[in-house]
């Protein structure tokens, strides 16, 4: 059965179990964070975010077209501002699907639909081995930059594949099929091989990661 959910597109993709700092800046979304702060339960201040396909969160058009697997997300802290805009915090709760969207009123709404994962135990050897690569990877990239990731990493295979998943510098649509994936085995496995790659890349051009190599135009002249 579907739900009204308010809505907060980004080009972007939350995972469940990760907090993203946001900046909320255009009238529909700021209309959207006083809707949120009006509900007296912290608990119960959600919305849902969607990645963007195709378009812009901001201007006149906006989005013109969503993935319609998302997350539904909780705010947890918010910093408004003088001029009236938001910088607020917010965790991933869980997946969604968005079936219909409603951009008539002073901000989206949703109708969406509960998207649990599925799938059993996660072999042990493979819940390892993404550990692993991982480990590989913060510290070749220690040479580069920050640490993606500070702290020790969930023990819980579910957790463990959204954490990696987060801190994996992956294009939008890496990303995406990351947060699809439907359950912790085939996401850490997904996760490990888009890493791998990351880690072969770095060491042909150690100056850049992979994200980097990709986003750059190679000219012979």
């Amino acid at each position: 059965m579907s739900t009204s959910l308010p809505m907060f597109p980004l080009n972007a993709v939350i995972f469940p179990g990760v907090s993203v700092p946001l900046t909320v800046f255009e009238d529909r979304y700021r209309a959207l964070v006083h809707h949120l702060l009006r509900v007296e339960d912290p608990t119960q201040r959600l919305f849902g975010s969607v990645g963007i396909r195709e378009g812009y969160e901001v201007g006149d058009h906006g989005s013109q077209s969503l993935f319609r697997i998302g997350c539904r997300v909780q705010l947890t802290e918010v910093e408004p501002h003088p001029d009236g805009t938001f910088s607020i915090v917010a965790v991933g709760l869980d997946r969604i699907q968005l079936e219909r969207l409603d951009t008539t009123g002073t901000f989206p709404v949703g109708q969406v639909v509960d998207r649990p994962e599925t799938g059993g135990p996660v072999p042990a050897d493979l819940v390892q081995h993404a550990r692993d690569i991982f480990t590989a990877y913060r510290a070749a990239l220690a040479e580069i930059r920050a640490d993606p990731y500070t702290g020790d990493l969930p023990k819980d295979p579910s957790y463990l594949s959204w954490t990696l998943a987060a801190c994996a510098p992956l294009p939008l649509h890496d990303r995406q099929a990351l947060l699809e994936a439907e359950d912790a085995e085939h996401r850490l496995r997904m996760v490990t091989d888009l890493l791998r790659s990351e880690l072969r890349a770095m060491n042909v051009l150690p100056s850049l990661p992979a994200t980097d190599v990709a986003r750059t135009r190679w000219s012979p002249n």
